[in-house]
């Protein structure tokens, strides 16, 4: 999970790497105005607008990106707990060049517009922690549902969404419970649910994410970073306990030397191999269970 321990561990990978702070403050300056991904092969023409979504608490602006001809299956994006930017439009157009109709949303909307932090700004800093740790506890596993079902909503009125096609959903960080609660509230339209270094997915409360998974229809992947694997052993044991119950196919995986936030390209800790290794599983993942 994203929190305090979090950034610890990033700084002593970071004096692993020999790159000082100072280092990395023009590093993650510069990517966060350039990052780039590996091409996608074949890439779809994508067409690209920022859009406002009704929902029960108000306007939520999101990011709606998809290839410029035709209906294609929709995937719904939960960013990691720095929110709406630009690395998660770099994502989710890549996703969309592969033929998938994308909508990658503010969480925070109720708060604050995106972006919540400043160009090359990083959960390095006590600064940012301190806006976005106060916007991730306002919300919550009502807010994520009563969202989710607004967005899926607003997908399946867009003429580039096919409605007869199931929808995906992935999510980063805080994003990756997410997923799993929008899958069960909406678990008619979820047909696959991707989580990366996601946090808070199996605990002690009564509304932990796992406790869903009976009530979810939907294919699974969890890629867990090395770091939260270490500071929970047990729960991906518990996540192929339950989705095996359920009779539920699930890839779940720790992902070796893999720090959380490993995936984003904008991240201190990230790596492009495992990332894109986890973003393979992914294509194949929305390939069998949205066809």
């Amino acid at each position: 999970m994203c929190d305090d321990q979090t950034n610890l561990d990033n700084e002593n990978y970071l004096k692993q790497s020999a790159l000082t702070r100072r280092q990395f403050g023009r590093l993650s300056a510069g990517a966060a105005i350039a990052a780039t991904l590996p091409s996608v092969t074949n890439a779809a023409d994508v067409t690209e607008t920022d859009v406002s979504i009704t929902t029960p608490d108000g306007i939520a602006d999101a990011y709606f990106v998809h290839p410029a001809t035709g209906k294609h299956a929709a995937v719904l994006i939960w960013p990691d707990i720095l929110g709406l930017r630009p690395a998660f439009r770099l994502m989710g157009k890549r996703l969309a060049q592969s033929g998938y109709s994308v909508l990658v949303v503010n969480p925070y909307y109720r708060t604050r517009p995106a972006p919540v932090i400043d160009e090359g700004a990083t959960f390095a800093d006590q600064a940012v922690r301190d806006i976005v740790f106060p916007l991730a506890r306002s919300l919550s596993p009502e807010t994520n549902r009563t969202d989710a079902r607004a967005f899926v909503e607003y997908l399946d009125q867009q003429d580039a969404v096919d409605t007869g096609r199931k929808i995906g959903t992935m999510g980063y960080c805080m994003g990756g419970p997410i997923t799993m609660r929008t899958a069960a509230a909406i678990p008619d339209r979820i047909g696959a649910g991707a989580s990366f270094h996601g946090g808070g997915l199996v605990t002690d409360e009564p509304d932990s994410p796992h406790l869903l998974v009976p009530t979810m229809n939907a294919h699974f992947l969890f890629a867990i970073a090395t770091n939260d694997d270490e500071r929970q052993p047990e729960a991906k044991n518990v996540l192929r306990e339950v989705y095996d119950k359920a009779g539920l196919p699930a890839e779940i995986e720790v992902y070796e030397d893999a720090l959380h936030g490993w995936c984003p390209p904008d991240s201190p800790v990230y790596n492009e191999v495992q990332a894109e290794r986890a973003w393979s599983r992914l294509l194949v993942l929305f390939d069998t269970a949205l066809a």
